[in-house]
């Protein structure tokens, strides 16, 4: 069910305009977490797929919420890989319209264990002037924003613009010359940081009593619905439930 969000978010603040009304779908607590964007082409090459996903599995890991806008490419990327329990969609439509037709399964699953957000009304289709408008929720939620992939001229340049004018820090993959335009030249501006090792920015940004060795309990710290934990760490489940080490509650593991 569509609610309506009756309580303040201090992160959208540094919107131009803070969104009232606020539509939500999912889990509210999500918002209380420590929250970072990842944005990116629609169109990533191998390299970007692969370390977009290493970034969001492990921020989410080490109890990070990944904010992203839902479109194909880098942002489907990004909520599949945190799990869709520890994810925030938003949306540039209303949320009974899941949009785009390719994540229709990816944004029903959100919906029902994550968070999907929008300022639009029910009905309203998804519209080009929509977009900016998600973007800047988007940027606004995270403490910062990570750009794995752009081009110059794209929609993600966008949310940089939005980024740089809230001052939040800016991430980027390293890339070669001819690729991702957009992130060489931030690089070359001095507007943002190269991401040369995911583990060593995974200790900065994760909760500090999450950033121990064992990815499973760090895992764990979010406090995954069971049959999410039972497809990622089968074997790992009914062997730490038996040490004690974890418990079960109302469907969700929690570290005992």
């Amino acid at each position: 069910m569509i609610q309506t969000i009756d309580f303040h978010v201090p992160e959208l603040e540094m919107m131009k305009v803070y969104p009232n009304p606020l539509f939500a779908l999912g889990n509210l607590a999500l918002l209380k977490r420590p929250k970072i964007s990842i944005v990116g082409t629609r169109h990533p090459i191998t390299y970007t797929k692969i370390y977009t996903q290493e970034l969001a599995q492990k921020l989410s890991n080490a109890g990070v919420c990944i904010v992203s806008g839902g479109a194909q490419g880098v942002d489907g990327i990004a909520h599949q890989a945190a799990g869709i329990s520890n994810t925030i969609m938003v949306a540039g439509t209303g949320l009974d319209i899941r949009y785009p037709a390719l994540h229709v399964k990816l944004i029903e699953g959100i919906e029902k264990e994550g968070l999907v957000l929008s300022q639009f009304e029910a009905g309203q289709p998804s519209m080009k002037w929509n977009f900016p408008l998600r973007n800047e929720l988007v940027v606004a939620l995270g403490e910062v924003l990570i750009v794995t992939q752009a081009d110059l001229k794209s929609g993600t340049m966008h949310s940089i613009e939005f980024a740089l004018k809230m001052q939040k820090p800016i991430y980027v993959l390293p890339h070669r010359l001819g690729e991702s335009e957009g992130t060489n030249w931030l690089l070359k501006q001095n507007l943002a940081t190269p991401l040369h090792d995911v583990d060593s920015f995974v200790a900065q940004f994760g909760q500090s009593d999450l950033t121990c060795k064992d990815e499973f309990l760090n895992y764990c710290s979010t406090q995954p619905l069971y049959h999410e934990a039972v497809e990622k760490y089968a074997d790992k489940v009914f062997e730490y439930e038996c040490l004690g080490k974890i418990r079960v509650e109302n469907g969700r593991i929690k570290r005992a």
